[in-house]
């Protein structure tokens, strides 16, 4: 069985793990980009589950100039909160993923597969990413939220430029290219923020029967949410709301072409398709990294790390990591017990995993159904994601 990746997978160089070569220690000082990478299953799980001493806001780092810009496009955003209002914020939203919330939602997501499968029914090619692993995740958090899903390719085009950078976080002095970029990454979230505040504003003025509207009329503790906390707040549902889904389905169907023997086993018993999602997420995670910052000197991994430095947690190393999982680098989805960290840990465990993985089940049941010899073109590798942090199919050519 093959235990690395095909040379044809041209992933990022810092992804190293992926191509199976191990961290020489599970916590590494990068004096080059003044990171803490923390690579360990253990240690990662430990980071994830203290948010007392490894806070996820990230800003208190950010350099003087930048604090204002990047103050206004955090306000609000989950993944930068600490308790208790990061409790308190999720409490919003957490009525809009409950079990019955999710499961309501199948007959829809079939509903959708089988229409952009049709669009493209009868070619002997397809780039399964344009076709169905893109607009189908990005349809159903759309119609969640209520804003338009017709307006999707507008959503990707500043997604793409969001993702575009290949360089890792660095909190050192900026060049400047680095700040060039910087400013860039601000003014396309600028584009959601007045995109979605647009959309909240009519809102008010026009309640429905949306995501949108439970946020405009939210309160926390007796007061409404402020116009920048809602639409930070929108803009992460919408934007992580898709793309782990896309990276997700894209990544599955990418690991079944290179496994053919675990293709053919769950091509005959599709009880193996939840298995195989999870197996997924854990061989190729799509969020490889977060980041966080110490509050406090910390003892982590056999290294002292100082209070107010940034960490990186590298959760797609973790997922690799030969002391917590027996094989790492093999694709297996009989795995005992496969408790990875694909959707984080902790108070910050992605709220939409539970959509996530109901839109892969789904989607792929379907497109096993319709095409049960895909298979990756020889001479047309699989583009990934540039982005460090990302570990995703971009661009997948499949034929069918």
């Amino acid at each position: 069985m093959t235990t690395t990746l095909p040379s044809a997978w041209a992933v990022h160089p810092d992804q190293f793990w992926l191509r199976g070569i191990q961290p020489d220690r599970p916590v590494e000082f990068k004096a080059e980009l003044g990171t803490w990478n923390i690579y360990g299953y253990a240690e990662a799980h430990r980071v994830l589950s203290d948010p007392a001493t490894f806070s996820s806001d990230t800003t208190r780092l950010v350099p003087a100039e930048s604090k204002a810009d990047v103050a206004e496009l955090s306000e609000g955003s989950l993944l930068q909160l600490d308790p208790p209002l990061h409790n308190k914020m999720r409490k919003l939203v957490s009525r809009a993923f409950t079990p019955k919330v999710v499961a309501d939602l199948e007959p829809r997501i079939g509903q959708l597969t089988r229409e952009l499968l049709d669009a493209v029914a009868g070619r002997d090619r397809l780039e399964l990413v344009e076709a169905l692993f893109y607009p189908l995740p990005v349809i159903v958090i759309a119609e969640l939220l209520g804003v338009p899903a017709s307006d999707r390719e507008l959503f990707r085009s500043w997604v793409d430029e969001l993702l575009s950078s290949t360089d890792q976080v660095s909190v050192n002095e900026q060049t400047e290219e680095q700040k060039k970029v910087a400013k860039e990454q601000i003014r396309v979230t600028r584009k959601f923020t007045e995109y979605l505040g647009e959309h909240a504003e009519e809102r008010r003025r026009h309640p429905r029967e949306d995501l949108l509207t439970k946020l405009v009329e939210a309160e926390v503790d007796g007061e409404r949410l402020n116009h920048t906390e809602i639409v930070n707040f929108a803009n992460v549902l919408l934007i992580a709301g898709h793309i782990t889904t896309t990276m997700l389905l894209g990544n599955t169907v990418l690991c079944l072409d290179a496994f053919p023997d675990q293709a053919a086993r769950v091509h005959a018993d599709r009880a193996l398709v939840p298995p195989v999602i999870e197996e997924s997420l854990r061989f190729l995670s799509p969020f490889s990294a977060v980041a966080r910052v110490t509050t406090t000197e910390v003892e982590l991994g056999g290294a002292t790390i100082p209070a107010d430095r940034m960490l990186m947690v590298w959760v797609a190393a973790a997922n690799r990591d030969a002391r917590h999982f027996t094989n790492p680098d093999v694709f297996d989805p009989a795995r005992a017990e496969n408790k990875h960290l694909a959707f984080s840990h902790g108070i910050h465990t992605c709220i939409g995993a539970p959509l996530a993985r109901l839109e892969g089940r789904v989607a792929l049941n379907i497109l096993l159904d319709r095409y049960p010899s895909l298979r990756t073109i020889p001479g047309e590798p699989p583009t990934f994601q540039p982005n460090p942090a990302m570990t995703g199919v971009k661009v997948l050519p499949l034929q069918a």
